[in-house]
């Protein structure tokens, strides 16, 4: 039996690079990682601290990963860093990145040490497959042209999923949400969601699905002719140490087309829309 070593073993790139050349030329480089089972399904987890993540299917076989490490160093200097310290002065040790890929299964694991510096990916994907992934500072997420279960999370960024097919979780916290789909999985519940920003979602227009809807500090728009059910408001009352509070949890739900699995939309600053792909 052939054992394709890359199913047990790591990919792995690390750069050590002076602090003004980096500055002067970002540093690129590609890593291609085979699959143990090409033509199957895949999945692929990533998740950064700082930069973004642009992921797009194609026709290939590999997952191809280029990468592109910013010359900024994020780590927070005080003023006086460059001062002299009792007659001592701080050498420079650049700003080292390192990119590492693990493969088992099919299923392909990136990592990346960003903690103190920005490092961009983008990477290729067969059209069929499965993605985690995430990232925190200086970034945002876009997914083209994928298939799959996706759940896909910033925190102080956008997150962008065109021409997609399956099911999604999409949530940031600074930033718009926003989707097209070409065809949903009727099996899986999805949930977008953001606490600034908007939510701009669009699905076939034969989409069954129950919505769930809620913007604190904005409209809902739709183009879809929701059944909207006019008893789904609840009022809860609660007490404590003799006080008493009354709170309505003003969702929207319905149903589009006569129902199916539920997809949760909530944000408080910004609006909600729901499109009908034309």
């Amino acid at each position: 039996m052939k054992t394709n070593k890359l199913s047990i073993g790591i990919l792995f790139i690390s750069l050590l690079v002076a602090g003004p050349l980096l500055a002067q030329n970002d540093v690129k480089e590609q890593l291609v990682v085979p699959l143990s089972d090409p033509g199957k399904p895949g999945t692929l987890r990533v998740n950064l601290i700082n930069g973004s993540i642009n992921v797009v299917g194609y026709n290939g076989k590999d997952v191809v990963i280029d990468i592109a490490a910013s010359g900024v160093n994020r780590r927070n200097k005080r003023d006086d860093d460059d001062r002299p310290s009792n007659g001592m002065k701080r050498i420079s040790t650049g700003n080292p990145f390192d990119v590492s890929a693990r493969e088992k299964s099919n299923t392909v694991s990136v990592e990346a040490n960003s903690v103190n510096q920005t490092v961009d990916l983008t990477i290729k994907v067969p059209q069929q497959f499965s993605l985690r992934i995430g990232t925190v500072n200086h970034g945002e997420i876009s997914v083209e042209n994928v298939s799959g279960e996706l759940e896909v999370n910033n925190v102080n960024g956008a997150i962008e999923l065109n021409n997609i097919a399956g099911s999604a979780i999409a949530n940031t916290v600074n930033g718009a949400v926003k989707a097209t789909f070409k065809s949903v999985n009727t099996d899986a519940p999805m949930a977008f969601s953001t606490l600034n920003g908007n939510v701009d979602v669009t699905f076939p227009a034969s989409a069954k699905a129950n919505v769930k809807l809620k913007s604190d500090r904005g409209d809902i728009f739709t183009d879809f002719d929701i059944d909207v059910d006019k008893s789904a408001s609840k009022v809860n009352r609660t007490s404590q140490n003799g006080m008493y509070r009354v709170a309505i949890d003003d969702w929207v739900q319905g149903k589009i087309n006569g129902g199916g699995r539920e997809i949760m939309m909530k944000n408080m600053n910004g609006n909600i829309y729901i499109r009908k792909a034309k």
